[in-house]
């Protein structure tokens, strides 16, 4: 049988409808895979949302724990030490307690004794209605609550057990109560507006009053997110608020703004610690750049596949070089943010938020035997009411940096920190550490010539690791105590103190 011969019109339909459905091919793949994306990246935002909210919630929780941990070690040093001075009148302990506020920052400290008076370094008071662990007949443990005074303000009460006797009576216990405002100063986001967070009761009280996104504002969260998610997801949402579990919400607003939430129990408290972000601040971001994408695709279909390819690839390394960049810009920008709020305004050293970071982390490392060489100088400035009194506030500030500026330039391998008024620690390691006694040395010695010329006098004392040391503040009341002799010693070569200026 004859066969066919090809003609050039065979040929040219057969390569258009080859080529037709190629780019059919193409373009329902493309379609495809712009669903395929677009739901990955919901995917994505959902999870890097939840990881981030949970990490930030978790940091945070820390954050709160520590501060209570802290403080109760420090209620059980000062007790220790005021049992341990000579009291003799009310003036006595007044006197001690506020020595012991000031040395270990403690805020609102005081003492109780059999009968309910409350003993603070300037009144006493019954205490018996005024405090919720007193409605206890003997406190047996440590307690935490919160107090609600003066209309709205609202404090976190610590408080412990204790058995001493001063002044004839037997007193029972002793508590610090924290303003909730510091502890959200300490809580405090850098981040434009996208993320909140807020502290809340068992109840869903918002007892941080910070506000949680526009739906919830500083409402009850429960009454604001009633309505927004179903019935079961919200009873879920208050029975682990209930029972102190964690776990995440996610609700839409206005039908196309999605927000999230994620809430940690902050433990013994009774509080839930809630942190949202705004998934459409991360989706639009994302979604920005994967339109282009899918736009550029699209008008690559109308030509060869191989460039098609090309193309997408080159994209794809774009789209990739774009977010490793602004996740280093994300980087760079909180460390920024990190550095200021780790910094003295007046100073520009370290300040008292960075101390109680690095205090944290040292104590753990202490604790583990990780640590041999670390040395600590406590610092205080001679003179300061002195000059506030009678040059003015300007010129004591300016005694202020000035002191800053000696303690730099001598202990330039340590790290520095004012962590009060006129305080300052220095931390040394490494190098710091290996050349302490010839610094120590020329610090004291400036300090003496600094007296003759009526120049900057600052009182130092210092003290190093030894074995039996659990943390960081058993450095601190060595070097502290050292430094009241020196500043005593100063004071008989001339330099102006504290009870110099009130008795001259």
């Amino acid at each position: 049988m004859k066969r066919k011969r090809l003609t050039e019109k065979a040929v040219s339909v057969t390569a258009a409808i080859g080529s037709v459905l190629i780019m059919i091919m193409v373009i329902a793949n493309t379609f495809w895979a712009s669903k395929q994306t677009i739901s990955s990246r919901n995917q994505a935002v959902s999870a890097v949302s939840a990881f981030y909210l949970e990490s930030m919630a978790d940091r945070r929780a820390k954050t709160i724990t520590n501060l209570i941990n802290n403080n109760f070690d420090y209620m059980e040093k000062a007790v220790s030490v005021i049992n341990g001075e000579k009291i003799e009148s009310q003036d006595d302990l007044r006197a001690a307690i506020g020595r012991m506020k000031t040395l270990l920052s403690l805020n609102r400290f005081a003492l109780v004794d059999e009968d309910d008076i409350v003993y603070t370094q300037y009144t006493t008071y019954t205490g018996g209605s005024r405090h919720l662990f007193l409605a206890e007949k003997t406190l047996d443990s440590k307690m935490i609550s919160t107090v609600f005074i003066y209309g709205s303000s609202k404090e976190l009460c610590l408080a412990i057990p204790i058995d001493i006797k001063l002044l004839g009576k037997q007193f029972k216990a002793c508590f610090v109560q924290i303003d909730i405002n510091d502890i959200v100063d300490l809580l405090a986001f850098d981040d434009q507006e996208s993320t909140h967070f807020a502290l809340y009761s068992a109840n869903g009280g918002n007892i941080s009053e910070t506000e949680l996104g526009p739906l919830i504002g500083t409402k009850n969260i429960f009454d604001a997110t009633k309505g927004n998610v179903s019935d079961e997801k919200w009873n879920s949402f208050r029975d682990d608020f209930a029972n102190e579990k964690k776990g995440t919400l996610t609700f839409t607003i206005n039908d196309d703004v999605v927000d999230t939430i994620f809430y940690q129990p902050v433990p013994d408290t009774g509080w839930e610690l809630v942190v949202m972000i705004r998934e459409s601040i991360i989706q639009d971001q994302i979604k920005e750049i994967s339109n282009k994408s899918l736009a550029a695709n699209r008008m690559q279909i109308f030509f060869l596949l191989s460039v098609a390819t090309i193309f997408s690839a080159i994209l794809f390394y774009m789209m990739r070089r774009v977010t490793n960049d602004k996740l280093e810009e994300e980087k760079e920008n909180s460390k920024v943010f990190k550095s200021m709020a780790n910094t003295d305004s007046m100073t520009g050293v370290r300040n008292k938020h960075a101390y109680m970071e690095t205090e944290s982390q040292l104590n753990i490392r202490i604790r583990e035997g990780t640590i041999e060489k670390l040395a600590l100088v406590a610092c205080d400035i001679n003179g300061l009411k002195y000059v506030n009194d009678t040059q003015g506030h300007a010129a004591g500030d300016q005694l202020i940096k000035d002191a800053s500026a000696l303690i730099c330039d001598l202990f330039n391998h340590g790290s520095v920190y004012r962590t009060g008024g006129d305080e300052f620690v220095v931390l040394l390691l490494g190098k710091g550490y290996d050349t302490r006694g010839e610094v120590i040395e020329a610090f004291n010695k400036q300090v003496e010539e600094n007296i003759k010329n009526n120049g900057v006098v600052v009182s130092i004392g210092y003290a190093t690791l030894q074995p039996n040391d659990e943390q960081l503040h058993d450095l601190f009341e060595r070097a502290d105590h050292m430094m009241y002799d020196r500043k005593k010693q100063l004071k008989s070569m001339g330099a102006r103190t504290r009870e110099f200026d009130e008795t001259n």
